[in-house]
């Protein structure tokens, strides 16, 4: 099977890609506004019948034992692997993305997910059967919940696929994925791939369609079980009330505004390295990227010229070089909204360096058709200023200064969000502390963005709940029964004079 012939059909549904029947659409390569592929997107309709395909695949594909899940799973991240050249590319020319960052995080990534949940599919957890009440064994089932309608967001197409589908596939549940109309076609390859090894059709299937259509019908279709959505805020709230409405269960990985405290004892390169990988990975697209710096105050000078000497050095230009570091953002629209931060934040803030669309790449190329920002540093925002605390989600880092720890400290939860952060110091008892009082899902001491799939991901207040990866991500996907069996085979029970009757 060729994962990349999609022959203009944008939805996966019962082992087969068709087309929708909605209104056409062009998935953009935003390096040069040229057309990668022209698709038809989801209706109402198209939504109905994937839920049906995934209802219809439910009963036998939560009934197969853990094992058989797990070969499955086995034999996708194979077929994952096999397919990485086709998936990287792919993956550049519809988020713009540069490759090698495709290549060495994305897909290798992708493929890890895949084998972890192989192995978490025989690895369901509980409390130890016995008699807690004395006359009773007690015992915990961990049960699929049903079909799973999941919406990804489109700065890692294919990577919030797997986020998505494994936990739940490996968990006994069919899923429809709704992927961004953006950037739908490494979600449609990676269900394709679901089939070429061996998963059953209908348990896994992808509907690309606009969210006001496609979207809202998924989240608030009855057939559908649990709803897991990765986005914004503003929609994770539109998500939670359509789902509320049905008590459906939600799963909300949302926003981020991610803080980077630097302590005066920090070490100064490794925290200017750190901040410009950071704050530019994927573009800065990347909700828990590196967006506000706050350095103590001895150290806050060499910081910012560091960063800045640093985000001189970083060759913007074409994504299919291996070479490039920055691409385009995802859009247009998407690089305009950027701008637009920055130009609002020339009032009240200084833009160190960058705040512009470059003209031309590390290697003279013209980048005027191109969505390309340069890398941003700001200096001087007031804490409370649009840019300090907006999701900008773009390569735009903000600087600024704290005395105390505890400031330092207080300023890092200053905001709604939080989903991750991270602490730079030399001292163990410092970075205790920043690791207990910053509320956040993860904490990073001395680095800033790694994830494994071994650990969860997954946020704090306005950030939503529930968590990606992980064993913690697998049971969220599960219903946990309890069973209760009486071992005294007695008929009249001593409790029963609760009820009726004397002693």
């Amino acid at each position: 099977m060729d994962l990349t012939d999609f022959g203009a059909g944008a939805q996966y549904i019962a082992g087969r890609l068709t087309r929708g029947g909605g209104e056409p659409f062009q998935v953009v390569n935003p390096a040069d506004g040229s057309v990668v592929e022209q698709v038809a997107l989801a209706t109402a309709a198209d939504v109905d019948t994937a839920v049906a395909a995934a209802k219809a695949a439910l009963p036998g594909w939560s009934r197969a034992t853990p094992g058989a899940r797990s070969e499955a799973l086995t034999r996708l991240a194979a077929v994952l692997a096999d397919a990485a050249q086709d998936l990287a590319r792919i993956e550049t020319a519809q988020t713009g993305k540069p490759v090698k960052l495709a290549t060495e995080f994305d897909v290798p990534g992708t493929v890890d997910n895949a084998a972890f949940f192989a192995g978490a599919a025989r690895n369901l957890e509980g409390k130890a059967a016995g008699e807690y009440s004395g006359d009773h064994t007690s015992y915990v089932r961990r049960e699929a919940i049903g079909v799973v309608g999941s919406i990804s967001p489109w700065n890692y197409p294919l990577q919030m696929a797997a986020w998505k589908i494994l936990p739940a596939v490996a968990a006994g549940n069919t899923i429809v994925l709704k992927p961004a109309e953006l950037t739908p076609l490494t979600s449609l390859m990676f269900a394709r791939a679901c089939t070429e090894a061996g998963i059953p059709d209908g348990v896994v299937n992808v509907v690309t369609g606009a969210g006001r259509t496609a979207g809202e019908h998924l989240v608030a279709h009855p057939d559908v079980a649990m709803v897991s959505f990765t986005g914004s805020t503003g929609v994770g709230k539109r998500v939670a009330e359509l789902a509320t409405a049905s008590v459906k269960r939600t799963h909300l990985e949302l926003g981020g505004k991610a803080p980077f405290v630097v302590f005066d004892d920090a070490d100064l390169d490794a925290a200017v390295h750190g901040a410009v990988a950071a704050s530019l990975i994927n573009g800065g697209q990347d909700c828990t990227a590196a967006t506000r710096a706050y350095v103590q105050r001895p150290l806050y000078e060499a910081f910012v010229a560091g960063v800045a000497e640093l985000f001189a050095t970083v060759r913007i230009g074409d994504p299919r070089d291996h070479r490039t570091d920055l691409g385009p953002l995802v859009s247009y629209a998407h690089r305009d909204r950027v701008a637009g931060f920055v130009q609002r934040a020339r009032s009240y803030a200084t833009v160190v360096t960058g705040g512009a669309a470059p003209e031309k790449g590390h290697d003279g190329t013209d980048l005027t058709r191109g969505a390309y920002y340069a890398p941003t540093l700001i200096t001087g925002a007031p804490q409370d200023s649009e840019v300090v605390q907006g999701e900008v989600f773009g390569p735009v880092l903000v600087v600024l200064p704290f005395d105390g720890d505890d400031e330092g400290l207080r300023l890092a939860n200053d905001t709604p969000y939080g989903l991750a952060a991270s602490a730079w110091t030399g001292n163990v008892h410092r970075s205790l502390r920043a690791t207990r009082e910053i509320a956040a899902g993860c904490v990073w001491v001395n680095d800033h963005i790694p994830i494994i799939s071994e650990m969860p991901h997954g946020g704090y207040k306005a950030s939503g709940y529930g968590k990606d990866m992980s064993q913690y991500s697998l049971d969220e996907y599960t219903q946990v029964k309890h069973v209760m069996f009486d071992t005294t085979a007695v008929a009249r029970k001593d409790w029963h004079r609760t009820v009726f009757g004397d002693r």
